[in-house]
């Protein structure tokens, strides 16, 4: 599928921590209304997210040096967290602009820190494309940039799950800069492209059950040519402490802890206006069935301890960006890896629950009531959860810290 032209984008406001919240809200609202029909029908949100970008949402975490409102991780991810309880599925579309935003931030140069904050502030998006599907695991990078001589360089290769790109004004792309030396095999750069550029083709075959409407397929890179001055290096972020991934994380998180609250949100509308009692139970309402009620009280404390994990989180964040150490970057790892393995489960297991609290009519597919169960399973096979416990464990038992890499 390809969308028409990008709408030429315009100067956004520059939002508050409180006006950030109070329109994440107001919009969330309304992709609440809209979510199931766009999830049966595979609608993709481009009004939805011209919507996003107009509001300033998109620019929350521009530098203040360069003009932006640099709100802190804690208050990003209640965004993120309001905006997947409306619609995981918009929610999840921005969510490498903001890692990029964040890399930019880290290593860009001032020149190029000038150009791409000024494009966020424009209104402009940033994409994605990083993963690449056939390699042996989410780190085996094929995609190259080749020497073309005059501080220029090719690009090519070949990106899945390239959430965003098809949104995007700018793909920045992962792939290593190679040398004489070492074809092929050089460290990882991000090269930023624009979408419309000669040799870029991106392609919606995105095809999973859940999380329908992100967009999230191909990308091919054909001899694109990229210029020195949109090259920002990758390698660089990971040889001190960070929290880079620690912050891709958190908003990872935010998803799972949404789809969990428009479940549990769902489900008990549903006992309270449409489901019928168990006979046995011996109540006028369902929503007095005392079993039903137990096991939503149940749902509500799982959901309750994830949004208290993912506050925690991302103050955790924050806290380390304030005082960056091996130590507090550390900490905040380990604090997001037990949101993400919390979130998880609550995620699948809220999304499940649901229908054995609402009852048989809840599984007509009409009402599409399944769409959160399949966002959740989805969206939570993105990283291991096994593997966030598995680094918890080893701190808990010998004091371990967690790697130092983009999962974490």
């Amino acid at each position: 599928m390809t969308l028409a032209p990008l709408r030429e984008a315009k100067a956004v406001p520059i939002l508050s921590a409180g006006e950030a919240i109070a329109v994440a809200t107001e919009i969330a609202a309304d992709l609440a209304a809209t979510s199931p029909e766009r999830d049966r029908d595979r609608v993709l949100p481009e009004g939805e997210l011209d919507r996003l970008s107009a509001s300033g949402l998109l620019a929350i975490t521009v530098p203040g040096e360069h003009g932006g409102a640099d709100l802190p991780t804690e208050v990003l991810v209640e965004v993120f967290r309001i905006l997947a309880a409306g619609d995981p599925s918009v929610a999840q579309v921005p969510h490498s602009h903001f890692v990029y935003v964040n890399a930019m931030r880290h290593q860009g140069t001032p020149e190029q820190q000038r150009f791409f904050f000024g494009e966020v502030l424009a209104g402009k998006r940033f994409g994605n494309a990083q993963s690449e599907v056939g390699t042996r695991h989410v780190r085996d990078i094929r995609t190259s940039l080749t020497p073309a001589g005059q501080g220029r360089w090719i690009l090519s290769g070949t990106k899945g799950y390239s959430t965003g790109a098809l949104f995007a004004h700018w793909i920045p792309v992962l792939a290593h800069r190679d040398t004489l030396a070492a074809p092929g095999a050089g460290p990882l750069h991000v090269a930023w492209v624009e979408r419309s550029a000669e040799g870029v083709t991106v392609t919606d075959d995105w095809n999973g059950m859940g999380q329908r409407t992100t967009a999230s397929g191909t990308v091919e890179l054909d001899d694109v040519v990229v210029d020195d001055a949109r090259i920002t290096p990758y390698h660089l972020t990971f040889e001190g402490p960070q929290t880079y991934g620690a912050f891709a994380q958190v908003l990872h998180a935010a998803l799972d802890v949404g789809i969990a609250r428009a479940a549990l949100r769902d489900a008990a509308d549903f006992v309270r206006t449409k489901s019928r009692p168990y006979p046995d139970a011996g109540v006028e309402r369902a929503a007095d069935d005392p079993l039903v009620v137990q096991a939503l009280g149940e749902m509500e404390v799982g959901v309750r301890a994830a949004e208290a994990l993912l506050r925690e989180a991302g103050r955790a964040v924050d806290l380390a960006d304030d005082g960056l150490t091996a130590g507090t970057a550390a900490m905040a790892s380990l604090a997001v890896a037990a949101v993400r393995a919390h979130s998880a489960t609550v995620a699948v297991d809220v999304s499940s629950r649901l229908f054995e609290v609402a009852g048989t009519r809840s599984a007509l597919d009409s009402l599409n009531l399944h769409r959160h169960w399949r966002n959740a399973r989805t969206h939570t096979l993105h990283d291991p959860a096994a593997w966030k416990v598995q680094h918890l464990g080893r701190y808990v038992v010998d004091g371990t810290p967690p790697p130092n890499h983009g999962q974490l």
